[in-house]
């Protein structure tokens, strides 16, 4: 069974960022986007991330009446491939609003404890560190779950 990923704007930024959007792909192989998120992105996106436009526009707007666009775009898409689908959301509104529709997601440290699993990188903690230097937001507690759940806490 093929497994779509989509990806919002807040994670292909952040990896782009830090200069490891490839990682993206090392992972989920394709990822799909929306011609919404591709906007917000304001970067060329590479091959490997398709774009689709959302079908029922109806849907999405309103669900643009709890989230911003790209994360409506990106949650209308998903719900229109159904249970094959794995969203990429770093927003905690939406990453809320994604789960009450009974969709897959998983975010930005998601992502990179995934990559460490998969042995596509050795160590989550250059990341993280990375991650820090941007406008990324995330509490210390999550960070020191993520090292510990990776071996990597700092603390004995």
């Amino acid at each position: 069974m093929l497994r779509i990923v989509i990806s919002d704007t807040s994670t292909l930024i952040l990896f782009h960022k830090i200069e490891h959007l490839s990682l993206l792909k090392k992972v989920y192989g394709e990822l799909t986007t929306t011609p919404e998120i591709a906007e917000e992105f304001g970067e060329e996106l590479p091959k490997w991330i398709k774009v689709e436009s959302v079908s029922d526009k109806k849907y999405q707007n309103f669900l643009e009446t709890q989230v911003d666009l790209g994360e409506a775009s990106a949650i209308a898409l998903a719900k229109e491939f159904d249970n094959n689908t794995l969203l990429l959301l770093d927003d905690l509104k939406a990453r809320k609003l994604a789960l009450k529709l009974n969709l897959k997601i998983t975010g930005t440290l998601g992502i990179i404890h995934k990559a460490k699993q998969m042995g596509i990188i050795g160590k989550v903690k250059p990341l993280i560190d990375l991650l820090l230097e941007t406008d990324f937001r995330i509490s210390n507690r999550i960070v020191e779950e993520i090292l510990i759940l990776n071996n990597e806490n700092t603390r004995h």
